[in-house]
C-alpha cells in the first residue's frame, strides 16, 4: 500500500515524530495488521527525509512491536502486539562504567557533614568557584591531565566540560563567525554552535586527528576565529595525536591568529605514555577544557576552563555572572573531597581499568572491522563504514536490540570520515556487553538477529 505520514510539529528529532505518525496510524486503523509498508528508501524519498531517519523510526516501530520486518519480504503492521523486549543494550552513550562511583557515593555524603564548609554549599558561590574547590582543581590538572603550573586564580569552575566549551567559544567568537572542528567531531558541539550561531566547518582527519595542512588551508578560506580539537582519543574516531601533532596544530594557529579550544576530557586513559596538551606549549592562545564526568562520573557536573589570559578570564567571568549565576556547589564540594583525599583518583584508576578490560573484549569480538587505538584503553571505538553500510548495519543492530550512536551525529559537512562510534561504559556489565557486541558482528556481517552464519 501506499502511506503518506504526516509528521506532527513539535522539537523532536525527525525519526521520532514519523515514529508518532506511525504508531497514530495504526491506533486508528489507518494502517491495518499485516499492511505493508513503504521501502524505507522510497519512503525517504516520498517524505523528503533522510535514510537514517526512516530507518531509526522503523527499528523503533519494530522494538515497541508495531511493526514486524520479514528478511526479502518488508516490514509490515503487526498483526497483533508483539513482547516487548527487555530493553535496549545501549552502546550509544559515551559513559565511564559507574559502578565504582556508586560504591562510594554513600561515603562521599557521610564525609560531607564533616567539611567545615559545609554551610558553604548553600549559599551562592564566587563565579569562578569557591577558592578551596579552585586549588583541588588546580591539582588535578596537574596531577591527571598533565597540565602544571595552573594556579587556582586562573581558572574558572563550571558544569561540564560542555559549559566549559560553550564559555570558551563564546569568550573568542560572535553569531555567524566560524569554528573549525574535525570532520567527524564530538556531537555536542553541533547543538552549541546552532544555539550560538556559529558556523562550524569540518577539518579532514588522518591517523593521528585533525590534519594541519588541511586546518591551515581551512584557516585561509573561512577567515575561522578558533579550532575546537580534541587531541587525546578524539570522539568519535579514538585518534590520539603525537607529541609532534600537537606542535604542529599549534604552529597553525599561530600563523592564521586561531584560538585553540582543547578538550581534554579522555587525557588518562591514553595511559603513562600520554603526550603533554597543546595548551602545555601554547598557552598563549588555548583554552584548555577539562573534567571529571568521563573519568569519575558524568552526574559531577564539575568541570574546568582555563583562559589563555587574564582578559579572558573576565570575560568567561562576565559571561558566568550573565548566562549562568552561581554553580554546582554539592558537585563541587564532592568533587573536591574525592580530590583531595584520593578517592577521585582511585576511581578513575579502576575506570580505565575497567575500559581496558572492556575495549580488549571488543576488539576480541569484532576483530579487525574495529580501528584498534594507540592509546591504552578507551569507552569508545570507532567502526569505519561508508555512509550506506553505516545506516544498515545500525538499523540491523536497533533491530535486535542494540542501540548505536547514529552515524550522521559527529558529521560536519561531507568528508571521507564516516562509521560508527560503540560506546563501551554504558552497559552495566561485560556479560551483557559480549552480548551486545556479538549481535553488532553479526549486523556487520549482514545478518538479521536470529540468522545464522553461512558455513
Amino acid at each position: 500500500m501506499i502511506w503518506t505520514p504526516k509528521l506532527p510539529d513539535g522539537p523532536e528529532p525527525l525519526h521520532e515524530r514519523l515514529l508518532t505518525a506511525l504508531a497514530g496510524d495504526i491506533a486508528a486503523g489507518t494502517l491495518a495488521p499485516g499492511a505493508r509498508l513503504p521501502p524505507q528508501r522510497e519512503l525517504a524519498h516520498a517524505a523528503g527525509l533522510g535514510l537514517g531517519t526512516v530507518t531509526r523510526a522503523y527499528a523503533a516501530a519494530e522494538q515497541r512491536g508495531l511493526i514486524s520486518a520479514r528478511v526479502g519480504r518488508g516490514s509490515f503492521v503487526a498483526e497483533r502486539a508483539a513482547p516487548q523486549p527487555e530493553g535496549l543494550m545501549d552502546l550509544s552513550r559515551n559513559l565511564p562504567p559507574m559502578g565504582q562511583a556508586e560504591a562510594r557515593i554513600g561515603q562521599a555524603l557521610a564525609g560531607l557533614q564533616r567539611r567545615p564548609d559545609l554551610a558553604r554549599a548553600l549559599a551562592y558561590a564566587p563565579r569562578a568557584g569557591e577558592p578551596a574547590h579552585r586549588a583541588a582543581m588546580a591539582a588535578w590538572l596537574a596531577r591527571i591531565c598533565g597540565l602544571e603550573g595552573v594556579s587556582a586564580e586562573q581558572l574558572v569552575l563550571c558544569g561540564g566540560a560542555q559549559q566549559a566549551m560553550a564559555l570558551a567559544l563564546g569568550a573568542v567568537c560572535r553569531p555567524g563567525d566560524t569554528v573549525l572542528c574535525e570532520e567527524a567531531t564530538y556531537m555536542g558541539l553541533k547543538p552549541l554552535a546552532q544555539a550560538a550561531g556559529y558556523r562550524l566547518l569540518g577539518v579532514p582527519l588522518d591517523a593521528e586527528g585533525m590534519e594541519p595542512n588541511a586546518l591551515a588551508e581551512a584557516a585561509r578560506s573561512s577567515g575561522a576565529r578558533a579550532v575546537y580539537v580534541l587531541p587525546t582519543l578524539q570522539n568519535p574516531t579514538t585518534r590520539t595525536m603525537s607529541r609532534a601533532r600537537r606542535q604542529a596544530i599549534a604552529d597553525v594557529a599561530r600563523r592564521h591568529d586561531l584560538w585553540i579550544v582543547e578538550d581534554d576530557v579522555y587525557g588518562l586513559y591514553a595511559g603513562p605514555e600520554r603526550h603533554p596538551p597543546i595548551a602545555a606549549s601554547a598557552p598563549d592562545r588555548t583554552w584548555f577544557v577539562a573534567s571529571l564526568s568521563k573519568l569519575v562520573a558524568p552526574g559531577l557536573r564539575a568541570g574546568v576552563v582555563v583562559p589563555p589570559d587574564l582578559a579572558g578570564r573576565d570575560r568567561v567571568l562576565l559571561a558566568v555572572e550573565g548566562l549562568l549565576g552561581a554553580g554546582d556547589t554539592f558537585s563541587r564540594m564532592i568533587s573536591t573531597q574525592w580530590i583531595e583525599d584520593g578517592t577521585a583518583e582511585a576511581i578513575a584508576r579502576d575506570n580505565v581499568a575497567e575500559a581496558r578490560a572492556r575495549m580488549a573484549l571488543a576488539i576480541a569480538v569484532l576483530g579487525p572491522a574495529v580501528e584498534r587505538p594507540v592509546a591504552g584503553a578507551s569507552l569508545h571505538l570507532w567502526l569505519p563504514l561508508d555512509e550506506l553500510e553505516a545506516e544498515r548495519v545500525a538499523g540491523r543492530a536497533l533491530r535486535a536490540g542494540v542501540q548505536l550512536t547514529p552515524p550522521d551525529a559527529p558529521l560536519v559537512g561531507p568528508g571521507s570520515t564516516r562509521g560508527l562510534r560503540l560506546c563501551l561504559g554504558g552497559v552495566r556489565d561485560r556479560a551483557r556487553l559480549e552480548q551486545a557486541l556479538r549481535i553488532l558482528a553479526g549486523a556487520i556481517a549482514g545478518r538479521e538477529h536470529g540468522e545464522t552464519a553461512r558455513v
